[in-house]
């Protein structure tokens, strides 16, 4: 799409109300996006067009292909989701320690394309889990250097919209992945075995993008900055602001249904057919794609806090009409629609927060570290959810869960965790 010769370099700080003007532009136009985040959103559209061809499928394959009841694909979901939770520590903090976010970024792109090859051959529970957290490993290894680069590329009242614009171009891929799952599924004799397979062709074209047309270079703390070790990157939790925003991260996360669950039940409501299943990822992506960049922006203008939150609150009315829309035809949109703007208000918001909380030369592992903490809340959720399903079945689960997001929801409100 585009070639990125160097880096952009970090901008000088400016307070949050006060929108970046880059030098040379006229007050009142944006700046441009710096290269990185482009090349990153390139790399990050296709990386998702593999991953979400295998998420599209996944549920229908477990569920319905292998047998697994709710409480064995609940533990498997939340393994797919959270088993890369510490590995983001390790890779936020060896690309703080070495300034080579690019090259750490590569690494795990690597790894989860070398794992998708491997899926057609894994037909049982213990093979198909193994596979699964090699797959997540190499996301966790790769999403805090990558977020880290984003956020040391915009400056600080634009990074709402730099996270906006690689969520967007990140969600593209999301777009096209579902599409072309169901186009090989109904199109290929051995259809589960196709999607993987060509999945796994998507993400080596991904690494090889990667290698060619981001960035890098390596970066060095000033002198006066502290110096960074495994020690200083933990010790970040004595930040007030940074401890707030993940301890409302952590919270929200223990009351989110994961996707796949989310998908399920509106199946069940619907009565959509199995065939169709793989396009449900679809609406939310396209909901997503479309509000990202605006909320990013929006966040930007009138508080992270505010739009973040207000995400969790669609979250909230998705469980609600899941619970009380019945066989309504307009049911599914407006679940897909809500469910894409959750996303889309609290994904990037999140992380342009958190950056403004840590400093640049522990950029990478300040992000990892809330990273870490919502993961392994939505692990735990994952889990619990589906054990909740599989003892007291679909409706009351969701009940609970519908229950504690308000309840986290108003105490997140209430102390004013964050600025904005």
């Amino acid at each position: 799409m585009y070639v990125a010769d160097s880096r952009g370099t970090p901008a000088p700080a400016v307070p949050p109300e006060s929108p970046a003007v880059a030098p040379g532009t006229r007050p009142g136009r944006r700046a441009a996006l710096a290269p990185t985040v482009l090349a990153l959103g390139t790399v990050s559209l296709i990386t998702d067009v593999s991953s979400e061809m295998v998420t599209a499928v996944l549920p229908l394959y477990l569920v319905a292909g292998l047998g697994l009841s709710p409480l064995g694909f609940g533990l498997l979901d939340g393994l797919y989701n959270g088993v890369s939770a510490l590995v983001r520590l390790v890779g936020g903090h060896l690309g703080d320690r070495f300034g080579r976010h690019k090259l750490l970024a590569g690494l795990g792109y690597g790894l989860s394309a070398l794992c998708k090859p491997l899926l057609p051959l894994a037909h049982t529970l213990p093979a198909i889990g193994a596979v699964l957290a090699l797959d997540r490993t190499g996301k966790g290894l790769r999403t805090a250097p990558r977020d880290a680069l984003i956020s040391l590329s915009a400056a600080p009242g634009e990074r709402g919209r730099a996270f906006g614009v690689h969520r967007a171009m990140d969600t593209a891929g999301a777009l096209i992945g579902p599409i072309l799952a169901f186009l090989v599924l109904r199109g290929a004799a051995e259809g589960y075995d196709a999607v993987f397979t060509v999945s796994a062709c998507v993400a080596a074209l991904g690494v090889l993008v990667l290698v060619l047309f981001v960035p890098g270079r390596r970066t060095t703390p000033t002198p006066a900055a502290e110096p960074v070790s495994l020690r200083a990157a933990l010790g970040l939790l004595r930040r007030r602001d940074l401890r707030r925003i993940g301890l409302c991260a952590v919270l929200l996360g223990l009351c989110t249904v994961s996707d796949a669950f989310v998908f399920l039940l509106l199946q069940r409501a619907t009565g959509l057919a199995d065939r169709w299943f793989a396009l449900l990822p679809l609406g939310t992506a396209a909901a997503f794609f479309l509000l990202a960049l605006p909320l990013g922006r929006l966040a930007d203008r009138i508080g992270r806090r505010r739009v973040f939150l207000g995400g969790h609150l669609a979250l909230l009315a998705v469980y609600g009409l899941l619970l009380t829309g019945g066989g309504h035809p307009a049911l599914p949109y407006a679940v897909l629609l809500l469910h894409g703007g959750f996303y889309a208000a609290t994904d990037g918001v999140l992380m342009a927060a958190a950056a403004d909380a840590v400093p640049e030369e522990h950029r990478g592992g300040g992000l990892a570290l809330v990273q870490t903490g919502q993961a392994l809340a939505r692990f735990a959720a994952s889990f619990g959810f589906g054990a909740a399903w599989t003892v007291w079945g679909a409706r009351p689960a969701l009940l609970v869960a519908s229950a504690l997001l308000a309840a986290v929801v108003v105490g997140c409100v209430r102390p004013r965790p964050w600025n904005g």
